[in-house]
C-alpha cells in the first residue's frame, strides 16, 4: 500500500476511509477513557509525588486523546470536542476494560478505590499501547503515523512507572501480591476486546494502516513476558461483549456524564 498522506487523499477511497476512522475512534476514545479513569485518583493517590506522577500521566493521555480527535476532526467526522463528548455510548469504540470503575462510591463523597487495579489496568494499558503505538508508526497514513511518533516521545514513562509499581508491590508482601494476581486474573476475563481491532481488522491490515490483531498480540505478550512470567498459557476472554463493535456497560454511561459536565454548562468554551 502506497502512503496516504492527507485527510483528503484519504476521503478520495470510501473503503480505507471507513477502516481508518474506525481505528482513530478506538484509539481516541480508549485514550479519554483511561484518562479519565485516572483523573478520578486526584488526591486518592497512596502518597504526594505518585498524586503528581499520575495526574501527570492522565494529562498527557487526555492530550493524545485529543490527537486523534482532531485527526477525525481533519476527515470531516466532526469538531474534536463534539467527538468526544456528544456520541452516544453505543458509537464509542474504547475496550469495556477501560470503563470499568476505579472501585465503589463516587469521587466526590465515598470513593473507595482499589490501587491494585489501577496498577494492573494501567500497566496493561500501557504495554499494549506501546505495541500499537510502535505499529502506527509505520502506517500508511502519514498523518497517523506522525501523531504516534509524537506520542511515543511521552509513552514509555508511562509504561516505565507502572512496570515499577507492579514490581515493587508484586515483590513486597503477600496481601500486595494476591490483590495485584486477583486484580489480573479479573484482567484476563474482560481483555479479550482491548485486543481487537473491530469490525475492519481485515482492512486495517490490508491497508497497512497497522499490524493485524494476531500480530499485536503476539507483541504484547511478548511486552508483559517481560515483566510477568506465563501469560501465554492463558485464554483472554471478553466478559462484558466488545467494545469495539459497541457493547458497553453503565459504568461508560457514568464516566460520560461526569466527563460532559462542564462542556455542556458552555458548549463554546475551549475543550
Amino acid at each position: 500500500m502506497t502512503q496516504v498522506t492527507s485527510a483528503q487523499e484519504a476521503m478520495n477511497d470510501a473503503a480505507y476511509l471507513k477502516a481508518l476512522t474506525d481505528l482513530l475512534y478506538q484509539l481516541a476514545d480508549d485514550d479519554f477513557l483511561i484518562s479519565f479513569r485516572g483523573s478520578e485518583w486526584l488526591g486518592l493517590a497512596p502518597h504526594i509525588e505518585e498524586d503528581v506522577a499520575f495526574s501527570s500521566i492522565t494529562q498527557n493521555t487526555m492530550g493524545h486523546a485529543l490527537m486523534y480527535y482532531r485527526l477525525l476532526e481533519d476527515l470531516s467526522e466532526g469538531e474534536a470536542d463534539a467527538l468526544a463528548h456528544e456520541r452516544e455510548p453505543s458509537n464509542r469504540r474504547n475496550a469495556v476494560y477501560f470503563e470499568k470503575k476505579n472501585g465503589e462510591g463516587e469521587y466526590l463523597t465515598e470513593p473507595y478505590y482499589d490501587w491494585a487495579l489501577a496498577v494492573v489496568r494501567n500497566f496493561l494499558y500501557e504495554s499494549f499501547k506501546k505495541v500499537k503505538l510502535e505499529a502506527l508508526t509505520k502506517s500508511s497514513y502519514t498523518p497517523l503515523a506522525n501523531v504516534a511518533g509524537k506520542v511515543l516521545m511521552e509513552q514509555p514513562y508511562h509504561l516505565s512507572h507502572w512496570k515499577i509499581w507492579f514490581n515493587q508491590l508484586y515483590n513486597s508482601t503477600d496481601e500486595a501480591k494476591t490483590k495485584l494476581q486477583s486484580r489480573l486474573e479479573e484482567a484476563w476475563q474482560q481483555f479479550g476486546d482491548v485486543l481487537e481491532l473491530g469490525e475492519y481488522a481485515t482492512e486495517l491490515e490490508h491497508f497497512d494502516i497497522i499490524s493485524g490483531e494476531d500480530d499485536l498480540k503476539e507483541r504484547f505478550i511478548q511486552e508483559v513476558e517481560s515483566t510477568i512470567a506465563h501469560i501465554r498459557d492463558l485464554s483472554f476472554g471478553k466478559a462484558f461483549g466488545s467494545g469495539r463493535e459497541g457493547d458497553h456497560t453503565p459504568d461508560l454511561d457514568q464516566a460520560l456524564n461526569t466527563l460532559a459536565e462542564v462542556y455542556r454548562s458552555d458548549e463554546k468554551a475551549v475543550w
